[in-house]
């Protein structure tokens, strides 16, 4: 899929994302072309365009969220830690806002906050104003979709006191670790400016090897489509700090992790049920890199987020990151292409083409999510009682999914993929329908047509294809199956909509069966409207009598 954000250079490519033999996820960024018909934001309109880059997102958006926490991985960063131009990313985003499917975001990003002011009345799109019930959505609650930011990784050469760095005591390379948040603050600090006092959050702390990131206080959100911007556009602000590396954390293997500790208005008994704000932090190879308390995002009416969210990983290539601060002399910098002309590769950082003649691989030897079982307010699922989503998205599809796709997420393809009988049935292979422990390749025999009519143009002949064994999918059968031990909010039955089925004395057999599709004949259609109401954000109300 195309990325629209951030000036991105790259084409997310499926098959630049597998599994390596050591068993590796590996998110692979190589110079190469692909055309696609994307949007211009200054012309509003669709026009083909050329990617030069290929890289890669896993998400689990929809599929795997979770509220509340520790989240850890082994990784190791693609490229070299002093050559600009790769974005390594490992971060976590709200469920109600689909990454690189812009419509989604738009006043839901990266919105936390459960106060109605004029602002969030205006600009945030489900906010704690609403006294209205629609979707399953609780009045009085604002939603939205925060961003945690574990790293997002800057290469480069240029030092700690230096250039842009010259107010900072932490240069390239380094992570990015961030909260990104709405509202945002007002005053702030002028980027490259260290605050003044009460400019910025109070009750942030930077362990060793980090600062303050000062280059970066936040964004200035405005949509094409709104009328009112004074009243609709927004700040949001990234509460970041950066953490120096070296070049030893680039094709080595390191651990990052997030704790995540919920807010809690009601309190336990154990704090004598006083309310908490909760807290975010930060490690390295379990060394603090930082710490936001829920105490100091008080002051603009933000929390730590309450909501679902999913797990990205990803490598970008953007103008906006690690490339040259001011584009070189003579260089027009308005296409990069490592293939191309002078024009098209003069504005990379130094070396940035020979590295990506050998593709950069993003390394993921395992992401690893702890909750604890004794604190309700901890929760795996995408749509939980607290923060529901998925009558929001079924009634907004459009905006999560491409004008191509059916629903916004395909289903899960159990067999069906081709192999091959002959092979070894002990290898871990998709020709071999991952061995005799996850499925098994079978035969189809020809097909009765191409006896009945032999072909001028081809022949047919059997085919051989996957069929997976119970605890294993996935078109070669190489994924183990898997759920939410708990789904909080199942779509809704026929009995859920108020019909019961018909029914009669009159025995089994074939009078019972025809009464039953008469009756779901009649109940059909008002079954249709009740659900297409209700995907419009209607409930049900019981209207009761005696």
């Amino acid at each position: 899929k195309n990325d629209y954000t951030n000036d991105a250079q790259h084409y997310y490519a499926a098959d630049n994302a597998y599994t390596d033999r050591q068993g590796n996820l590996v998110i692979k960024s190589e110079a190469a072309d692909t055309t696609i018909i994307g949007f211009n934001d200054v012309t509003l309109e669709k026009e083909q365009d050329t990617k030069h880059f290929k890289s890669a997102m896993i998400q689990s958006w929809n599929k795997f969220c979770f509220t509340g926490g520790v989240m850890e991985a082994e990784i190791a960063l693609p490229g070299k830690s002093n050559v600009g131009g790769l974005w390594p990313a490992f971060w976590l985003l709200g469920n109600l806002a689909r990454h690189t499917y812009v419509g989604s975001s738009e006043h839901v990003w990266p919105w936390s906050t459960s106060v109605c002011s004029e602002k969030s009345r205006s600009a945030q799109l489900v906010s704690a104003c609403d006294r209205v019930e629609h979707y399953g959505l609780a009045s009085g609650v604002g939603r939205g979709a925060p961003e945690i930011d574990v790293f997002e990784v800057q290469s480069g050469t240029q030092k700690a006191n230096t250039g842009t760095f010259l107010k900072m005591p932490v240069g390239q390379p380094f992570m990015s670790s961030s909260y990104q948040v709405a509202p945002g603050r007002l005053p702030r600090p002028g980027e490259g400016w260290w605050p003044a006092p009460g400019q910025w959050y109070n009750n942030l702390t930077g362990g060793m090897n980090t600062s303050l990131n000062i280059l970066f206080y936040g964004t200035y959100n405005h949509f094409l489509d709104d009328t009112r911007p004074a009243e609709q556009d927004y700040f949001s602000d990234a509460i970041s700090y950066n953490r120096q590396l070296n070049s030893s954390h680039f094709g080595k293997f390191h651990k990052y992790r997030l704790e995540w500790e919920l807010p809690d208005k009601n309190g336990t008994a154990e704090n004598n049920y006083t309310e908490t704000f909760g807290y975010l932090r930060w490690f390295l190879d379990d060394e603090f890199v930082m710490e936001v308390k829920g105490e100091g995002l008080n002051e603009t009416g933000a929390e730590v987020s309450t909501e679902p969210m999913y797990i990205l990983l990803n490598t970008a290539i953007s103008s906006q990151w690690g490339f040259p601060e001011k584009c070189p002399s003579n260089c027009p910098c308005k296409t990069y292409n490592c293939h191309g002309s002078f024009a098209e590769t003069c504005g990379f950082s130094g070396g940035f083409c020979d590295m990506l003649a050998r593709p950069a691989q993003y390394k993921v030897n395992w992401v690893r999510v702890y909750q604890d079982k004794n604190d309700p307010k901890q929760k795996v699922g995408c749509s939980t009682p607290e923060r529901p989503t998925r009558k929001f998205i079924e009634a907004h599809a459009k905006k999560y999914k491409q004008t191509s796709d059916e629903q916004p997420i395909k289903p899960i393809q159990n067999g069906g993929g081709i192999c091959s009988p002959t092979s070894p049935t002990t290898s871990i292979l998709p020709q071999s329908c991952g061995g005799s422990k996850h499925g098994k390749c079978r035969t189809r025999s020809t097909p009765w047509y191409c006896a009945a009519s032999p072909l001028k143009r081809g022949a047919c002949a059997p085919t051989s294809r996957c069929a997976c064994h119970g605890n294993w999918t996935g078109p070669h059968c190489l994924n183990p199956t898997g759920s939410d031990d708990v789904v909080w909010d199942p779509p809704e039955t026929l009995a859920d909509l108020g019909y019961a089925g018909p029914y009669t004395l009159m025995g089994s057999g074939p009078f019972v069966l025809l009464v039953s599709l008469v009756g779901i004949a009649l109940v059909a259609p008002v079954v249709m409207r009740i659900q297409k109401r209700m995907a419009g954000g209607y409930r049900r109300v019981a209207i009761g009598g005696s």
